[in-house]
């Protein structure tokens, strides 16, 4: 009885407080992202990761060239948004109304070629729809400011962190044991984010390439949605293929662009999603599907689609916390695919 007590109460606290808790999750992410992107460039940099005691000066150059460079590729990605991808959705905003008069038209068509009746409330308002949207994203942008103060300070609390855990930690035992389960989320974590990310960046440009060579219009803003929405499981793909196949459809005028696009799209998803994804991701989403959509769901009603964005990274981090202790290492066995969890560190 306790336990469903601070179950609920834990909802009731992520719901109510999810206007202070999403702002600090994004920047949370977007921290890690940017070390994360920078221990990538510390490893291909053309020389060489200097011993901080021996060279200290040369080491903090060489860190501060990696962070720079992190930081550089994130404003490279805001840029190419906000000069190439922003317009082409500006300009999609404002067919809207002339694309809702083609699906209802295309309504009508196939009510009166299949012969059901259609009724023109059938057909979901899309302008509404995109305002909402619309709405949402402002709603978040209004955040932004508190996601970078958030983000400046963890930027400076960040050389205190190893120091801090240590201190929370005083038994040698507890501290090994605490360090390997942080080290384990970190390392999955980086790899999930590095995948997922390569991979989707793959998908949305090859997306485009499709979508440009069969003249699909606003190809770039599909590519983009095709690149944002894998983040999300299962729905993330239904989106990317929809969009752009319910667009060809209303406003092509043969069936032939349609039926390239959905083959293009769809084999795109299998083969990079289905298929390659997991083979590159191993063992750090040896996840069931059923617990991936039951979280999905769950982070979905409490936090929208920050919280669908994010279900997979929280998923990960419980799964590997739960299999690192006795009482807990079940939850860990039915979330998992096989039952074949991460070992327990002993030490």
């Amino acid at each position: 009885m306790n336990g469903i007590i601070v179950f609920a109460g834990l909802i009731l606290f992520l719901w109510l407080g999810r206007t202070i808790l999403i702002p600090l999750l994004i920047a949370a992410f977007l921290w890690y992202l940017t070390n994360a992107i920078s221990d990538y460039y510390r490893k291909v940099l053309p020389f060489k990761n200097p011993s901080k005691k021996s060279e200290k000066v040369y080491w903090h150059i060489f860190n501060w060239t990696s962070f720079i460079a992190s930081i550089a590729t994130i404003c490279l990605v805001i840029y190419i948004f906000a000069t190439q991808i922003r317009p082409m959705f500006s300009e999609l905003v404002s067919i809207l109304p002339a694309l809702q008069d083609k699906l209802t038209q295309f309504g009508e068509f196939l009510s009166n070629s299949v012969g059901l009746k259609f009724d023109a409330n059938m057909i979901p308002n899309i302008t509404k729809i995109a305002a909402n949207i619309g709405a949402s994203i402002a709603s978040a942008a209004t955040s932004m400011g508190m996601v970078f103060v958030y983000m400046i300070f963890m930027f400076i609390e960040q050389s205190t962190f190893n120091q801090k855990f240590s201190s929370l930690f005083p038994n040698k035992r507890q501290y090994k044991k605490s360090r390997y389960i942080l080290d384990s989320i970190d390392y999955n974590m980086k790899k999930y984010l590095f995948v997922k990310t390569t991979i989707s960046a793959i998908t949305g440009i090859l997306s485009f390439i499709w979508l440009q060579l069969i003249g699909v219009e606003f190809a770039g803003v599909w590519a983009f949605i095709v690149f944002v929405t894998s983040y999300i499981p299962t729905i993330g793909a239904i989106i990317a293929c929809t969009l752009p196949i319910l667009y060809s459809l209303v406003m092509a005028p043969t069936l032939q662009q349609p039926i390239l696009t959905a083959v293009g799209l769809i084999a795109l998803q299998i083969i990079f999603g289905n298929l390659l994804e997991p083979k590159l991701t191993g063992k750090t989403l040896n996840i069931s599907t059923l617990a991936i959509l039951i979280n999905l769901v769950f982070w979905g009603m409490i936090w929208g689609i920050a919280g669908m964005f994010f279900s997979v990274p929280m998923l990960v981090a419980i799964y590997i916390i739960c299999a690192q202790f006795d009482s807990t290492r079940w939850v860990a066995v039915l979330l998992s695919a096989d039952g074949n969890i991460p070992d327990k560190n002993e030490d």
